[in-house]
């Protein structure tokens, strides 16, 4: 029998993964909030680059304590929701199974591992951009590939792992490209690359990914910032490991840069939750790397420039405040 799958969180990210990996053929269950009437009557509807289709029959439940117990669990809610998880995950993970954490931001593992413990954790970094545009229906835009690593206290080095490669099978399957990064920490850093100057210039500059990359000031911004995220890793692997070759090379910036310039005019996912009034994910993508950093011995002045401008709207915004 093939593996089982929970999908706690069915918005713009859990949503599409979780239907490719029903219309591939995998037992996928689905937990959902606003959209479980709406669901469970007519199913998931994904509108994609790939292709669209429709299932017009998944397994929606309310409640965990209604789904059963899966072999993999992936958490594709928000980092602002993980107080719910010490509620969410036990009931429905199996006794030998494993949580995929699907979110971004530094340090997300450690939470999961205090509940489930560090050996039943795998961290998956999502390259997607994609948007819930109305209850279950997903508008996928571009791009899809998840790099996946296990965890382990300190974010040491694991390796690439048999329950790693099954469970990237079952995605690569379903159409969804997998990286088995054997370096986890900096995988998170990686993606931190992009996440902290579009996610947070986006909001700041209330810009779409085309607006910053079309104008020059912009773009320079975004490339200092990349480059403080690269400097925050190096000084926190040289902090865990003295000495190590482990770093993230420059010419990633130059790569990321010519993905977002290719890419399709996109809102970030924190400018979509900005402007649905709901909380950023701050701590996860601006706030715990640059305490690591700091803790490394390293301050990283223009990220804290932006967390601080984002603090202030995301408050403001929270209250019912606005840009005028």
């Amino acid at each position: 029998m093939g593996l089982t799958y929970a999908i706690l969180g069915t918005g713009a990210l859990g949503g599409f993964y979780g239907a490719r990996l029903q219309q591939a053929g995998a037992e996928v269950h689905f937990l959902l909030h606003s959209d479980y009437e709406h669901v469970r009557e007519f199913g998931l509807v994904v509108d994609s680059v790939d292709g669209d289709f429709k299932l017009p029959q998944v397994n929606a439940y309310r409640r965990v304590t209604d789904m059963p117990r899966c072999d993999v669990v992936a958490i594709a809610l928000k980092t602002t929701q993980n107080h719910l998880l010490p509620d969410l995950l036990p009931p429905v993970l199996k006794e030998d199974g494993v949580v995929l954490v699907l979110q971004n931001g530094l340090g997300v593992e450690t939470k999961v591992a205090s509940i489930v413990g560090s050996d039943r954790v795998i961290g998956g970094l999502c390259f997607l951009c994609s948007n819930k545009i109305a209850p279950g229906h997903i508008h996928h835009l571009d791009y899809k590939k998840i790099a996946m690593g296990e965890y382990a206290p300190d974010y040491t080095p694991v390796g690439v792992t048999q329950r790693m490669e099954a469970i990237a099978a079952d995605f690569e399957r379903a159409g969804i490209p997998i990286e088995l990064a054997s370096d986890l920490f900096l995988a998170r850093w990686k993606k931190l690359v992009w996440n902290i100057p579009f996610n947070g210039l986006s909001v700041v500059l209330n810009a779409t990914t085309h607006e910053m990359m079309a104008d020059d000031h912009t773009r320079s911004l975004a490339e200092q910032l990349m480059r403080e995220v690269l400097a925050g890793a190096a000084a926190c692997v040289e902090a865990m490991t003295p000495g190590s070759s482990r770093s993230i090379p420059e010419e990633f910036i130059h790569t990321m840069l010519d993905h977002t310039l290719k890419m399709k005019p996109y809102r970030p996912s924190m400018k979509i939750d900005y402007d649905e009034h709901r909380p950023l994910e701050l701590e996860a993508i601006f706030g715990n790397p640059l305490r690591a950093a700091k803790q490394a011995g390293l301050f990283l002045p223009q990220i804290a420039t932006l967390y601080q401008q984002l603090q202030f709207l995301d408050a403001r915004n929270r209250l019912g405040g606005s840009r005028e």
